[in-house]
């Protein structure tokens, strides 16, 4: 689509350019290469919820900007992919209007998503599908259960409240709002929010690489409850800079302890400490949820507790991400990841390393490698299958149909990588290299699903088949 609205708003400049030098001398005369046009009045169509300033925050010009036809035809398509970046909007045009002498009007056509999200969930609690259907046997006991909402765009601000109640595995109840600008400037932004859960079962050791869970159907044996607050800074586009505090408050039953007197500092049973963080990301990528070019950064610090508390703990993450086009449809991407905490000598708490979350190595889906410092690389050649649009009839007579878009890559991958662990006992992952590879293909369709179905294998000698949900690192 942007290819095509480039190459319609060539065609009308040139058409302009020619159609206004006729009238202004006789043997048309070409207008210079460095020729600058001035940006007019920007005019946004489609936007029902959505503020203007939140969209002009996203376009690179302002009103009474010069260019040159390169330049500007350069900053359209900045735009349009910065728009659609805001998941705000199925699709996102923007080009010239009219032409008047050297000064374009600027038209900025928008369709807007559907932003309020009230939904049941039912949810297995463990790390991937893999392990709760093949490891848990697929239990119901390890799911979790009930009602959230997100409410995207809530104010047309690019706000959002989210918030969820849950049973099953773990009760819980969690509330939050982020608002990404609060002031004149539309520079500062902030997030605030709290989650409680109670669980009957807890991870309370790691053995041979593997969770060890206990569990008790008559008590609760941990009740977490944390607040945070976070102020956020973006000055321009592409960088985003976040400071923040937290307080956690933790405790778990006896039973836990005894098993593993390491699991808290000092054979605690109770926990609280504030953590405070400071993070850094920047995007400068086609498209975020599944970029095929540009570049991706994160980098966090933050200190858990304080003194010889139950949790004192400095932590290093660096995530980044490159992407390379080397074909018409097809691309490279590498990933790295690398982890450190200080002191070396940390509870079990917080050993958590590889494994959990969306950090982890493709192949290594059953085990978790805990440690305090280490990381990974992945790389991946990627070529695109195919790229249709499924049409859906309206729900209503005079309604347009609504067209989902699929996207289906074919991929092959390869990873390393270490985790360095002082205290491994009888896990054997932990203190040497690992390797990964394997192949698959990522189907991207609308409000940006991602789902990876991947066949992979590792040093081990296993092999399997995975799905997972896409992140950008």
């Amino acid at each position: 689509m942007l290819k095509k609205r480039i190459k319609y708003c060539v065609w009308v400049f040139a058409l302009l350019i020619v159609s206004s030098s006729a009238s202004a001398q006789a043997d048309t005369t070409a207008v210079p290469i460095d020729t600058l046009y001035t940006v007019g009045k920007i005019t946004i169509t489609g936007n029902k919820k959505t503020k203007d300033v939140i969209i002009l925050r996203e376009i690179p010009f302002r009103e009474g900007d010069q260019y040159t036809l390169k330049t500007l035809i350069e900053k359209f398509g900045d735009a349009h992919r910065q728009l659609l970046n805001t998941s705000l909007f199925h699709t996102a045009e923007v080009g010239i209007k009219n032409m008047e002498g050297t000064i374009a009007t600027i038209a900025v056509t928008l369709k807007e998503r559907w932003y309020f999200f009230p939904t049941p969930f039912l949810k297995p609690v463990d790390r991937n599908l893999n392990q709760w259907i093949v490891e848990q046997k697929a239990s119901l006991d390890r799911v979790n259960y009930g009602v959230k909402f997100i409410y995207y765009n809530a104010t047309g601000r690019n706000d959002k409240l989210k918030g969820s109640f849950g049973s099953g595995y773990t009760r819980q109840f969690s509330l939050g709002y982020d608002r990404p600008y609060f002031d004149k400037n539309l520079k500062w932004g902030f997030s605030t929010g709290f989650s409680v859960s109670k669980n009957r079962e807890v991870n309370y050791n790691t053995v041979h690489d593997k969770q060890v869970f206990v569990k008790d159907e008559d008590v609760f044996l941990s009740n977490f409850a944390t607040i945070y607050t976070t102020l956020t800074y973006r000055r321009k586009i592409k960088t985003k800079h976040s400071l923040g505090f937290a307080y956690t408050s933790g405790e778990v039953s006896d039973t836990v302890v005894t098993l593993n007197s390491s699991y808290f500092k000092g054979g605690r049973q109770r926990v609280q400490f504030p953590d405070l963080l400071y993070a850094m990301s920047y995007f400068d990528v086609d498209f975020i949820p599944y970029p095929t070019k540009g570049y991706a950064a994160q980098i966090t610090f933050n200190k858990k507790g304080f003194g010889s508390a139950g949790v004192n703990v400095w932590q290093l993450g660096v995530q980044a991400s490159g992407t390379w086009h080397i074909g018409k449809k097809s691309f490279v991407n590498v990933g790295v990841y690398g982890g450190l905490k200080l002191p070396f000598k940390q509870p079990y708490y917080n050993q958590r390393f590889l494994g959990y979350g969306d950090v982890y190595m493709q192949g290594y889906e059953y085990y978790v490698i805990d440690g305090v410092a280490g990381g990974y690389l992945k790389t991946g050649l990627y070529q695109e299958l195919f790229n249709f649009k499924i049409k859906v009839p309206p729900l209503k007579k005079g309604k347009e149909p609504m067209r989902i878009p699929f996207r289906i890559v074919g991929k092959t991958y390869g990873n390393t990588g270490y985790v360095h662990n002082p205290q491994p006992g009888n896990n054997l992952l932990s203190n040497k290299m690992l390797y990964s590879g394997g192949f698959g293909v990522d189907i991207i369709t609308f409000y940006d699903i991602v789902l990876k179905l991947e066949y992979s294998f590792n040093q081990l000698g296993e092999n399997g088949l995975f799905l997972h949900r896409k992140s950008i690192f």
